[in-house]
């Protein structure tokens, strides 16, 4: 019978957190989380740098790994690093996507690639009920970045609640920021040994056109 062990890709937000609760619940073993760069010192749309991700592996007793890649060879370093979790035993990807199509079909190609199983625990989920659940189970998370195109920036640092994401709801915006209206940083909850030590500056740092984000430490 092949083993459950599996690795997660892990952005440090809300959604890729839930998903590695849910794959524990499900008998999967998580042996690895897998956090893409791009060719900054930090990942590509949550803007954590490696202390953060390092801090939360700790927290959670996981090892973790970064990958580094352009754009263009994105895909072909993640298959890369699949295939070398494959030699290790890891059987199966643990993904946070809910309900995007084109994202799924990318993350059962290349898990296929490396032999591998995509598992995506939170599939089809009512994404304002994710949001809700992970708030219930008792994970804390801040949001860090926001599209201001979609969301006002005054939503940055704020912590997830029900009250707030009724608030973004109220605002026009998807409450689980499903559609890039915003990304969360995890800082605790019932995965983790202890708290993340992280501080913040509420500064707003504007980042490219549309996206601005919290200073973190």
């Amino acid at each position: 019978m092949q083993n459950k062990n599996c690795f997660v890709s892990w952005s440090g937000g809300k959604d890729s957190c839930l998903a590695l609760f849910k794959a524990k619940e499900m008998g999967y073993k998580p042996v690895k989380l897998l956090t893409m760069f791009g060719m900054e010192e930090i990942s590509s749309s949550h803007r954590l740098n490696e202390e953060i991700i390092k801090a939360q592996a700790e927290s959670l007793g996981l090892d973790y790994i970064i990958g580094k890649a352009a754009f263009e060879d994105y895909e072909k370093v993640f298959v890369s690093m699949l295939k070398n979790f494959k030699e290790q035993g890891i059987n199966y990807g643990i993904f946070g996507d809910i309900d995007l199509d084109e994202h799924r079909q990318w993350e059962e190609r290349v898990c296929k690639s490396a032999d591998m199983e995509a598992v995506l625990p939170l599939w089809t989920i009512n994404r304002k009920e994710i949001v809700k659940e992970f708030i219930l189970l008792g994970f804390k998370a801040k949001i860090v970045v926001v599209n201001t195109d979609m969301l006002e920036a005054k939503f940055l640092g704020q912590d997830l609640s029900l009250s707030l994401m009724e608030e973004i709801e109220k605002a026009g915006a998807d409450p689980c920021g499903e559609n890039g209206e915003y990304h969360t940083l995890v800082y605790d909850g019932p995965l983790f040994k202890n708290p993340i030590d992280i501080r913040f500056n509420y500064e707003i740092i504007p980042v490219e056109d549309k996206w601005a984000q919290i200073k973190i430490y």
